[in-house]
């Protein structure tokens, strides 16, 4: 067997579609079956159960692919172990950032880190944390930004930075004249949040839930975006919660609606995350040193309390 063979297979195995795989391994339907029906009887196995629509893996089949998988990585590797020892930082890097750190983060590094490493062409994608997951896992994302911990045994994690929880607080508000808040300041109920999906709406659920005092009954509105529930605080229908580097590009006018929390600050943990099998490392490290570069003079809070971001169950 090849290792062309065993992408085949890894190929129709997510996408439980011969015509689609070969389709995504750009060579034709016949092709692919052909290639696959090789390794079956090469080991006088069935892989796939064809009878079934969509295609399923038999159980032997399910226990190769989980093999064929560690082998793609480690034929992978080799080239990495060349391009390490050459000292090269370059190639196709596929990055998935989460859309609550997307806007903020990307602008401060993106331009330092092309200009920098010219040879390595990133491909980015505004993905939530679920889709990242399933894509690293997949081999389709080389790497990540995400809030963490996320407790999946496949995918390390290297911490960034910690990013506290600002309230914005509209003028009239009870607790506007406050310099600080109180975790059992905030009231559940007039808390805009952020459709369901983003692992900060999650964060601040779990914020809340952390203080006895704080009980659910219903949310006003939900909204895809922090401007969309600033707008909607400053209309009088509640307060809102946003992460420290969102806040900065806020206007003058409404930096005096923003308060702190006390210490310790609930705060985000941000990592770069990416598969345990470590393929192009030499990329990521870079992206870890130019991240931290850029980062350590906007965020310089110590005392902090990190906030999951995995919904509660």
């Amino acid at each position: 067997m090849t290792i062309t063979q065993l992408k085949y297979v890894l190929a129709v195995a997510e996408h439980k579609n011969f015509t689609l795989a070969a389709e995504k391994c750009f060579v034709t339907q016949p092709t692919l079956s052909m290639q696959i029906q090789k390794i079956e009887d090469e080991l006088s196995i069935l892989i796939f159960d064809r009878t079934k629509k969509p295609v399923q893996l038999t159980d032997i089949g399910q226990k190769i692919v989980n093999q064929a998988k560690n082998i793609v990585n480690e034929a992978d590797r080799i080239q990495d172990i060349v391009e390490q020892q050459k000292g090269f930082i370059g190639g196709e890097f596929r990055l998935g950032i989460i859309p609550t750190i997307m806007p903020t983060l990307l602008p401060m590094f993106l331009n330092n880190f092309i200009k920098k490493y010219p040879k390595v062409k990133l491909i980015i994608e505004e993905l939530n944390t679920e889709e990242i997951i399933i894509k690293l896992n997949n081999g389709h994302l080389d790497a990540a930004i995400a809030a963490t911990p996320l407790l999946e045994d496949k995918i390390k994690e290297i911490v960034l930075y910690f990013e506290p929880f600002m309230a914005y607080i509209p003028e009239g508000h009870e607790h506007f004249d406050k310099k600080e808040l109180e975790v059992s300041d905030l009231n559940p109920d007039e808390i805009l949040l952020l459709q369901d999906g983003h692992c900060f709406r999650d964060g601040i659920l779990n914020l809340c839930k952390n203080d006895p005092k704080n009980e659910f009954t219903h949310f006003q509105i939900e909204s895809g975006s922090f401007e969309t529930l600033v707008k909607l605080a400053d209309e009088g229908l509640g307060t809102t919660l946003l992460p420290f580097l969102h806040t900065l590009d806020l206007k003058e006018s409404d930096k005096l609606k923003l308060r702190h929390f006390k210490e310790p600050k609930p705060a985000r943990e941000v990592s770069l995350i990416y598969p345990k099998s470590e393929l192009k490392i030499q990329i990521i490290d870079a992206l870890r040193s130019t991240i931290a570069g850029v980062i350590k003079g906007a965020i310089v809070f110590q005392n902090i309390e990190v906030i999951s971001p995995l919904p509660k169950k």
